[in-house]
């Protein structure tokens, strides 16, 4: 009885520490949950009816899934891809050129253990990668083979699709691969290694990737070190163009979603993960704008749309991940941020 007298002021001192002042702000449509352990999502917006935008998000396990859900947090079987071994991250991206008279919305998402990406059309959820497409070929250290974050970078020049691949493990330079992804004549969709990037602080790992396409920048987590940021277009050069908002972070700097206005304006939002909260930078300036508590628990992944999509999510829609096998919607007016 005495250890546990002596033990509960330090571990009061220790728990007051890690709570969050912030107020907890509830979501407004919680999932349903996904089997094994949920990561990252990805929304894609329905252009000609946005009340049927599909929520994707990655379920992390051997046994894993690219889950779909409707705005109301329920499983879409049809729209589900099931049995990819390991799914980490996700994106989507609109107008794909197939050939001269097609296009099509696509998402892809790493599958990790079989150290490769993975790329399907939607709505109708039919590969266009004949299996998968390897990444990270040229390393002679398997442990850095294994993918894990990515994002699409679609150029707003020539209408070209990059997917940005981070891994699990990687060196301290060329820790992302960006790969350019087109069809041929006849519509067969490969991809090809444009170019190594990236800095890596060796203190912990990279996965959370997201891309500025509008503006041309790309945005990844140095998890224990800080928010790296470097330009989209291959030709613009690999120099890294700032590395920002460590000192506002606990521990892990997690996922990263970008709300973009038409003029340019919006927010990089980022999860600090321990926390339990979202630090937010103004897009232009990179700067502290402040933080928020939505009430989740070790978010790793999350992603934002400005535009309204229903009743519930009529100033747009915020999704994280939550420790309990499913992600929180909101409507994007609950983070409190300044509409441009």
């Amino acid at each position: 009885m005495k250890k546990y007298l002596i033990c509960a002021p330090i571990l009061m001192a220790f728990f007051s520490c890690k709570v969050d002042k912030l107020p907890a702000i509830e979501p407004d449509v919680i999932t349903e949950k996904t089997i094994n352990d949920t990561d990252d999502p990805a929304i894609w917006i329905n252009k000609e009816d946005a009340s049927k935008s599909i929520v994707f998000g990655t379920d992390k396990e051997t046994n894993g899934a690219i889950y779909a859900f409707n705005l109301e947090g329920k499983i879409l079987e049809d729209k589900t891809i099931r049995n990819i071994k390991r799914p980490n991250n996700v994106d989507v991206a609109y107008d794909f050129v197939l050939n001269d008279s097609t296009t099509t919305d696509v998402i892809v998402f790493t599958e990790r253990e079989k150290k490769q990406i993975r790329l399907f059309s939607l709505p109708d959820m039919k590969p266009l990668d004949n299996g998968g497409f390897k990444v990270f070929e040229d390393e002679v250290n398997e442990e850095f083979k294994l993918p894990m974050g990515i994002a699409l970078y679609s150029s707003p020049n020539d209408k070209s699709l990059y997917a940005v691949v981070g891994r699990k493990l990687g060196p301290e330079n060329g820790y992302l691969y960006q790969y350019r992804i087109m069809a041929d004549t006849l519509g067969v969709v490969n991809t090809s290694l444009v170019r190594k990037f990236g800095a890596f602080s060796g203190k912990k790992e990279i996965e959370a990737i997201a891309v500025d396409s509008e503006l041309g920048f790309i945005y990844y987590s140095d998890e224990q070190h800080g928010i790296r940021k470097y330009y989209a277009d291959p030709a613009k050069g690999d120099k890294e163009i700032s590395c920002f908002g460590g000192d506002f972070f606990e521990s892990d700097i997690e996922g990263i979603a970008i709300a973009s206005y038409k003029d340019g304006s919006g927010y990089v939002i980022v999860s600090d993960q321990q926390k339990g909260q979202f630090n937010i930078f103004s897009r232009e300036t990179n700067e502290f704008v402040k933080a928020v508590n939505l009430s989740t628990q070790e978010t790793d992944g999350c992603e934002v749309v400005t535009i309204p999509l229903n009743s519930i999510f009529k100033n747009g829609l915020f999704v994280a991940m939550n420790d309990a096998k499913d992600f929180y919607f909101y409507d994007l007016s609950k983070l409190g941020l300044d509409k441009k």
